[in-house]
């Protein structure tokens, strides 16, 4: 796990901070403990903050007008995470991120990003990758939905969170899937047949 103020670490595998910036970023940073349900961010507020997963699994996710709850990704240990719509845009979010275990995020604020991209190349470009996998994802998540059964978007999801399927509910991942987590039950129990047969 990365240490509360280490985060430079996780930019080693981009393009590794220079030390000024490093010490920028331990000014600006605030580490949050989120209980267990606890909501990081609700549908209705503005986005403010950048968010760093340190510990725990957290959700982002919309709620239709009739209530149906439909989650557009996870984020757990090593993931950023944020409404970068409502942060860049400055709108009301029509997202919410809930911690789906006792989490813990370090954050920066919206101007403190913003100041560290004027202060830092480096820090601009790394934040610029993570921007840029997050709308790929989002991509591949249209994609999915548009083009693929429900065992393939299963299949994917399991190649994509290897480490969250035993740490996540059922509902949760029904959720993610845009399934039932009945349907959900029953695509488990297929593949595990399938799996026994190979």
């Amino acid at each position: 796990m990365l240490s509360t103020l280490d985060i430079s670490a996780h930019f080693e595998k981009y393009w590794p901070l220079e030390s000024a910036t490093i010490d920028l970023l331990k000014e600006c940073i605030v580490k949050k403990v989120i209980k267990r349900k606890e909501f990081l961010l609700a549908e209705g507020q503005y986005c403010n903050h950048v968010n760093f997963v340190i510990k725990g699994v957290l959700k982002l996710f919309h709620t239709d007008d009739h209530g149906k709850l439909h989650t557009l990704q996870f984020a757990s240990e090593g993931d950023w995470l944020t409404d970068y719509s409502s942060l860049y845009n400055n709108s009301l979010s029509q997202l919410s991120i809930q911690a789906l275990e006792p989490s813990q995020v370090l954050q920066l604020k919206k101007e403190d990003v913003f100041r560290l991209y004027d202060n830092s190349p480096l820090f601009d470009r790394n934040m610029r990758i993570s921007v840029e996998n997050a709308f790929i994802e989002q991509q591949q998540r249209v994609l999915q939905n548009i083009s693929s059964t429900a065992q393939e978007k299963y299949d994917y999801f399991l190649r994509k969170y290897p480490h969250l399927s035993n740490r996540i509910s059922n509902v949760q991942i029904a959720s993610y899937l845009g399934i039932t987590p009945e349907f959900l039950s029953t695509l488990r129990k297929k593949r595990t047949a399938s799996a026994s047969f190979s």
